[in-house]
């Protein structure tokens, strides 16, 4: 099965050249500040690209406020493809979860205090988890922003240890400087952000062959 991935296209998604694959995954930030409009356009990129892939995976980013302000006209927009927020779905059989949340910067959507907080998000995912689509990158992976600064999860690295051996791969973004490929303990971590830290779309998608 070979999976698309990509993130954090902010309204950018038009820009995009996308490769053949199975399943396509967006990891979240799909628009600027998550409004109707701006949610509405790229759902209807979505419906147009769809054809080519058997099926959308999708979650919600910081800065789609929406789908955490007015949840449920928001996911209408998406109803056509699989959207996931703190809730997972079997995909061409394989077991797929998503957290949007990330540990909290200022004040944006979907974020949580490190700890306890953000923790109890990642507790609900459930073992036997094969992709893991998480808007944020795990701690000390992929999560080094332009000043230096490690921004990650520990909560989410801590998660992909406990989810071991099943979990095949970790999609995330956020930080966009973090884009392309690591590993946590073996794990794939793919860091799919589209744009660059200037919000320019600069990183092509990633694939990756799931067995």
């Amino acid at each position: 099965m070979r999976l698309v991935l990509i993130s954090d296209t902010h309204n950018l998604h038009e820009k995009l050249a996308l490769p053949d694959g199975d399943i396509l995954v967006h990891a979240g930030d799909l628009t600027g500040m998550g409004s109707p409009a701006e949610l509405e356009r790229v759902a209807a990129w979505l419906a147009r690209v769809k054809p080519r892939y058997r099926a959308v995976v999708l979650t919600a980013g910081n800065h789609d406020w929406g789908f955490e302000q007015d949840p449920e006209p928001s996911r209408a927009f998406f109803k056509d493809f699989i959207y996931l927020e703190d809730s997972g779905a079997v995909v061409e059989g394989k077991r797929f979860w998503a957290v949007p949340w990330t540990p909290r910067f200022y004040d944006w959507a979907f974020m949580l205090d490190p700890g306890p907080d953000l923790q109890a998000k990642y507790d609900l995912v459930p073992a036997g988890t094969q992709v893991l689509i998480s808007h944020g990158p795990p701690s000390e992976c992929r999560d080094m922003t332009a000043r230096g600064v490690p921004a990650g999860s520990v909560e989410l690295r801590n998660t992909i240890l406990r989810l071991k051996p099943s979990l095949n791969l970790v999609v995330c973004g956020h930080i966009h400087e973090g884009y392309g490929r690591g590993e946590v303990a073996g794990v794939p971590v793919l860091n799919a952000s589209i744009c660059d830290a200037a919000y320019r779309p600069r990183h092509e998608p990633l694939v990756f062959d799931l067995d």
